[in-house]
């Protein structure tokens, strides 16, 4: 089991960054497929990034592609996403979560076992 706890959202300007952090308990986050996920009232969890468990491979909503960036530090139990080039739309809860098993169902909310808190991304036009 892995506790997850985000941190580094807040409100900026568009065209702005910012970088949120994701930092897991356990021994054994390193085999974790990690993800990150956001959610705005009266919608569903909507897929963000993806990076699988040796960081070698990354996937991206469109929405996001070219614009943000995950990033994982095993030795640090952590798991980054920088977001640049921020746009009004990309407000919405942040959420990371940990996926165990393979390499399927990476991008649907459901396939993935343990979750943080959220944190709130708010971008001003």
């Amino acid at each position: 089991q892995v506790q997850l706890v985000e941190s580094g959202g807040g409100l900026v300007q568009a065209g702005g960054s910012l970088r949120l952090s994701c930092t897991g308990s356990g021994r054994t986050f390193s085999s974790y497929t990690m993800g990150w996920f956001r959610r705005v009232p009266g919608k569903e969890r909507e897929f963000v990034a993806r990076i699988m468990w040796s960081g070698g491979s990354t996937a991206y909503a469109d929405s996001v592609k070219g614009r943000f960036t995950i990033s994982r530090d095993n030795a640090e139990n952590t798991v980054y996403l920088q977001m640049n080039s921020l746009k009004p739309e990309d407000t919405a809860v942040y959420y990371c979560a940990a996926k165990t098993g393979g390499v399927l169902r990476t991008r649907e909310w459901t396939a993935y076992d343990y979750w943080g808190q959220g944190t709130q991304v708010t971008v001003s036009s």
